[in-house]
């Protein structure tokens, strides 16, 4: 019996990696009635990665009242993993851009109050182990407002609480931290995290993620001073180096305030992902892989999550199909990284936003499978083409 492991990400703005996966499924099935097909919808850390990760490990979704990062009351969503005891949160859902109008973008203000919100309703929960995901975030406040939820005080002169937000990291001169959550010791954190920069300086998360929040030059100078005030009274307090960590400078800062408070561990998202549900085990046996995100290009060769699972294919000589929306001239670099063979499922002319409408994408996923596998099937069979 045929056994095929069905591992892809989202298809952004259009289709999620649950739903794709039943369609590939489903196109499997019309060819091999009896085929064992495993399904791990995928995600390398940014957004979906709950809703994978959850589906994957049969765990929960958990909705929670939360500031967003304009200190307004938002609805955000995390997951607990099937184990119980695990917490899968993406910042995005509590300080995430989408959250902040255009005209409202300022990470002078927007805070990560909600992540800390988040971790704490999780720990009261029972988990202890959490993976978080990086990425997409609207604020620049090096994680203050998150350590500021789970009990952490940042003094200014005076030993008054600092403020909310990137602005108040000027103003933070001491620290307390004797009301810190209780629990918090015995939790472990590991961060998905797939960017190198520093805290601060002209690769750091003023600078390089700072204009797409809304900061003007003016504005980014300002914020990275803050950036590196508070590095210089943390290293002055506790002697740690939150600076120079590698992915200090992701999500405004909240690399830093993981590694540097919370003795995170930050590590690719899709390498994190893989391991969490066992992909390498659920790969053993399998006569194909089949993968796939809504565009595969360059920047798939350089982490994404159809290369963490190609690779693991070729590692056990498992041929492996990728399907893609669109693929372009520098997708045939994945031909020597695990990939046997890519294809678009986009069968006739259309625009993009017809390509992307979740009904069309989920039917040319489909039939782009099952031609795949009549062809197969006709190999297989020796029948004369």
């Amino acid at each position: 019996m045929m056994k095929v492991l069905i591992a892809i990400d989202s298809f952004k703005g259009s289709i999620s990696s649950i739903e794709g996966s039943e369609a590939i499924s489903l196109g499997i099935k019309e060819i091999y009635p009896e085929a064992e097909i495993v399904t791990l919808p995928l995600a390398d850390g940014g957004e979906g990665t709950v809703e994978a990760l959850v589906q994957a490990t049969d765990g929960k979704r958990v909705e929670k009242e939360v500031a967003g990062p304009l200190k307004e009351k938002v609805h955000a969503a995390y997951g607990i993993l099937g184990d119980g005891k695990t917490a899968i949160i993406e910042v995005a859902a509590a300080c995430g851009l989408p959250l902040v109008p255009d005209s409202q973008r300022n990470p002078l203000l927007t805070t990560t109050y909600g992540v800390g919100e988040l971790i704490s309703d999780a720990i009261e929960k029972g988990c202890r182990e959490f993976v978080i995901g990086l990425g997409g975030s609207a604020t620049n406040d090096a994680g203050i407002g998150m350590l500021q939820a789970l009990g952490f005080r940042f003094l200014n002169q005076q030993n008054e609480e600092v403020g909310l937000g990137a602005q108040a990291l000027h103003d933070i001169w001491k620290m307390d931290l004797s009301q810190v959550h209780a629990k918090l010791r015995e939790c472990t954190f590991k961060v998905a995290c797939d960017v190198n920069n520093p805290l601060y300086g002209p690769n750091g998360a003023a600078y390089i993620f700072g204009p797409q929040k809304g900061a003007a030059p003016d504005m980014i100078e300002q914020l990275d001073k803050g950036l590196k005030h508070f590095a210089e009274i943390v290293l002055h307090a506790l002697g740690t180096d939150i600076h120079n960590t590698p992915g200090a400078g992701a999500a405004g800062g909240l690399g830093a305030a993981f590694s540097g408070f919370l003795n995170a561990h930050l590590q690719s998202g899709i390498q994190l992902v893989l391991d969490i549900v066992n992909m390498e085990k659920n790969m053993q046996g399998a006569d194909f892989v089949i993968t796939g995100e809504g565009k595969l290009d360059g920047q798939t060769s350089m982490g994404k999550a159809p290369l963490g699972v190609a690779q693991l294919a070729q590692k056990h000589k498992i041929p492996v199909l990728a399907l893609a929306g669109g693929v372009n001239e520098e997708t045939a670099v994945l031909n020597k990284l695990g990939v046997t063979s890519y294809f678009s499922i986009v069968n006739a002319p259309m625009t993009l936003e017809e390509a992307m409408d979740p009904k069309v994408a989920f039917n040319n996923l489909k039939s782009t499978t099952n031609q795949l596998f009549r062809l197969l099937q006709a190999v297989r069979t020796g029948v004369k083409m």
